[in-house]
């Protein structure tokens, strides 16, 4: 499962892991190339199956943000996708009834506007996160966890008993947002382009989090909470920041899902989706920003594979997600690299 570089040395043969950068030049390529390898093969289905993936992988970096970097196991991520999915939902279903919920004075103001309803989608899951930060905060490992479950579970049950937008049948988007003309979002891969782009400009803006002061001090209180306060800092703000960012990058993947699938239901915000996002998480490598994508199209694209023979595919992801946990500890990330935390 290793990827090594052999170079020779001294007559002899040494191996040597993939650097970190030309590990990220390769995912990047790889996912810039796809659709036009994609047309060389004649199977556009994978252009779907991606812009899917890449926006798990898009939730699955706002997670990886506050795990590998603040200690935080957050079991809500899923639903604050969800909040930003039905932001997008309602708003573009008022703006298709004739019933927008503001009136905007210009066309790139319309309620069903991608300049409008995707930070709408960011803005509410962020608020999300803040309140339920500003009391889960104050609690460290498990209670933390119990808490954002709780929280996660009430959110999921308010949708389900939304009736006016589906309940827990979920409902359809009316139509896919509108870029007042720039672009296409109907053409898969105008849409795949968009997903890839707003992925990489999230990995670039949560890259630069992490490598200045402020990513100091979020791995300084994981570290050592007490010797970071004693320093004048107060960890529990930096951590609420955090929080609230990775809440609103979820809420934008979230918009980004119901224009993907034209659907959204509560099913999409229960803990199991969160727990299946933590597990993106941990096989890709926590304490970097690439092991999230990895572990997302890892899983992803294996759960598409083994379905494809059996419909018991569940039964071969499983003892496989073992195996990589038990004897992968750093991850797919690790594996490649040789590299653990902080060492993206």
């Amino acid at each position: 499962m290793e990827l090594f570089l052999f170079k020779p040395s001294g007559g002899q043969a040494s191996a040597r892991r993939l650097p970190s950068w030309a590990l990220l030049v390769i995912i990047g390529a790889g996912l810039a190339l796809l659709p036009v390898l994609t047309h060389l093969i004649d199977a556009p289905f994978y252009i779907t199956l991606f812009s899917r993936i890449m926006i798990f992988a898009l939730i699955a970096l706002s997670l990886g943000f506050i795990l590998g970097f603040a200690g935080l196991v957050c079991f809500g991520q899923a639903a604050f996708a969800g909040v930003g999915a039905y932001v997008v939902l309602i708003m573009s279903d008022h703006a298709a009834n004739g019933v927008p919920l503001v009136e905007w004075p210009f066309a790139i103001g319309s309620s069903s506007s991608a300049f409008i309803t995707w930070p709408a989608a960011m803005l509410a899951s962020g608020l999300v996160a803040l309140v339920i930060g500003l009391i889960a905060l104050r609690t460290r490992g498990v209670y933390f966890i119990m808490l954002t479950l709780a929280f996660a579970q009430m959110i999921y049950f308010f949708f389900v008993n939304l009736d006016a937008y589906g309940g827990e049948d979920g409902a359809s988007l009316a139509e896919r947002s509108s870029t007042a003309g720039l672009l296409d979002l109907d053409d898969k891969i105008v849409f795949y382009y968009v997903t890839f782009a707003i992925l990489a400009l999230a990995y670039i803006i949560l890259r630069k989090f992490v490598d200045s002061r402020f990513g100091m001090v979020l791995r300084g209180g994981r570290q050592n909470e007490r010797r970071m306060a004693a320093l004048g800092y107060s960890c529990f703000r930096y951590r609420l920041v955090a929080f609230v960012i990775s809440g609103a990058i979820a809420g934008l993947a979230g918009a980004l899902m119901v224009n993907h699938g034209k659907f959204i239901s509560p099913s999409f915000m229960h803990w199991v989706r969160s727990s299946d996002i933590i597990a993106m998480v941990v096989l890709g490598g926590t304490g970097n920003l690439m092991g999230p994508i990895l572990g997302a199209v890892a899983i992803l694209g294996l759960e598409d594979v083994l379905s494809g023979y059996t419909e018991h595919w569940h039964l071969i992801y499983g003892p496989l997600l073992l195996l990589c946990v038990l004897f992968a500890r750093r991850g797919l990330y690790g594996i490649l690299t040789g590299k653990g935390a902080d060492n993206d």
